[in-house]
């Protein structure tokens, strides 16, 4: 973003997480016909540096994570995202939550980002007021208006600069940022996870771990965790890890790792995504994502 408006570092976008591990680890090449995978019911050995806190003992998931007979252990996974998939776009029209996120944008990990969030999926909506840094910072983007654009209106004194039209997919609106507005929200999260599922259940090298009993913010979450052994060029990710909320059934947070950088050296952290204080069918209107709205965008 120009630095006159809105500063050098902007964080205005969203980010949904796709680890693409590039230039991490060399990427081998090898003959992946043959599928080597396992299942594992995680219950005593805590993954490192995960995004949450195990409890034990473990209880039983209100997911079905078994396999079927001779079918990739992605699967399971990928049926889940798909039924949630299904359960947002039929009973989920809108919610608020609280958005925390951290990216390795060129080579580097951003300090965390903590913004309170609103989405309404038809048409798709998003206002975000930045909580840490850039507090008060705030963004709105609707799908169809203002000709494409997202508005944000910035904190403190450059406030008085009023409010600026930029497109999401400018240079200025992705400055510092890995992804744009437009792919934020957890339905966008889960569709890029069956995307990413999917194109991994053409390969073996694939194990599974599931956490059935890990609490995000206090809620009892399920947290699936592929590993691909060895990287391949094939593979985008070392570590994925999918959190699913028990009740709602739905992801509310993924953090993906590459490969160790030294021979015997820890998973790199790419990036992570944590939805908190998720509350849904809020009943949100077009006047919860205008700009003209006198509850946002105060002057």
């Amino acid at each position: 973003m120009v630095k006159t408006y809105l500063g050098n570092r902007v964080g205005l976008a969203l980010g949904i997480a796709i680890a693409t591990g590039a230039g991490l680890a060399k990427a081998q090449d090898t003959d992946l016909s043959q599928p080597v995978f396992r299942v594992t019911q995680a219950q005593a050995q805590e993954p490192a540096a995960p995004a949450q806190q195990p409890a034990a003992p473990a209880a039983a998931s209100p997911f079905d994570l078994a396999p079927r007979e001779g079918e990739h252990p992605l699967m399971p996974c990928v049926r889940l995202a798909k039924q949630a998939l299904a359960d947002i776009d039929q009973n989920i029209h809108d919610y608020s939550c609280k958005f925390t996120k951290i990216e390795k944008i060129d080579g580097k990990l951003t300090d965390p980002q903590y913004m309170f969030m609103k989405m309404r999926h038809k048409p798709f909506s998003i206002y975000m007021y930045f909580l840490k840094p850039y507090q008060g910072r705030e963004v709105l983007y609707v799908d169809g208006q203002n000709n494409g654009n997202l508005v944000a209106l910035e904190a403190g004194w450059k406030r008085r600069v009023g409010k600026v039209n930029l497109d999401p997919n400018g240079t200025m609106a992705m400055n510092g940022q890995k992804y744009p507005i437009t792919r934020a929200g957890i339905r966008n999260l889960t569709a890029e996870l069956i995307g990413i599922g999917e194109a991994d259940t053409k390969f073996g090298e694939c194990e599974v771990k599931n956490y059935p009993d890990v609490k995000i913010d206090g809620r009892p979450v399920t947290m699936i965790e592929a590993i691909h052994p060895v990287p391949r060029r094939e593979f985008k990710f070392h570590i994925a890890r999918i959190y699913l909320d028990n009740e709602y059934r739905i992801p509310v947070a993924y953090e993906a790792y590459s490969w160790p950088t030294t021979p015997g050296g820890e998973p790199v952290l790419e990036e992570r995504f944590i939805y908190t204080n998720l509350k849904l069918n809020n009943g949100f209107t077009d006047q919860d994502f205008s700009p003209e709205n006198p509850e946002i965008f105060k002057p």
